[in-house]
């Protein structure tokens, strides 16, 4: 699966953004998606995902920030609102297919096989 990120930029403290991730491959449906963050000096963490059909968030971003998907566009989405300073990092958009998807890896990197490349993300206060 190849990966594609894009969306990312510089925004004011309080601003929205919108991140987009096309995925390669005839079995988009299936995989389970994820977004993961990556800021200076810190390991990469787990923002949200999509997986058997819910979806999840990490506690920093739960109420601001909704996952999607568009299977007929191979793409998911992540809609960034009240954007604090914290949030600054490179995003990561990450898949993996079945039968790949242990249900309990879905927060962890090792849970995911497919990385795009990320985009930049830069909050200012």
């Amino acid at each position: 699966v190849q990966l594609q990120a894009s969306g990312g930029g510089l925004v004011q403290a309080g601003g929205s953004l919108r991140l987009s991730c096309v995925a390669s491959g005839r079995s988009f449906s299936t995989y389970r998606m994820g977004w993961f963050r990556q800021a200076p000096g810190k390991e990469r963490e787990f923002v949200a995902c999509i997986s058997d059909g819910k979806t999840y968030y990490a506690d920093s971003v739960k109420g601001r920030f909704t996952m999607s998907r568009d299977n007929a566009k191979n793409t998911v989405y992540l809609e960034m609102n009240s954007l604090k300073p914290e949030d600054t990092a490179v995003y990561y958009c990450a898949a993996v297919a079945p039968p790949r998807t242990i249900s309990s890896m879905k927060y962890q990197i090792r849970g995911y096989d497919s990385w795009g490349p990320g985009t930049q993300v830069t909050v200012s206060s």
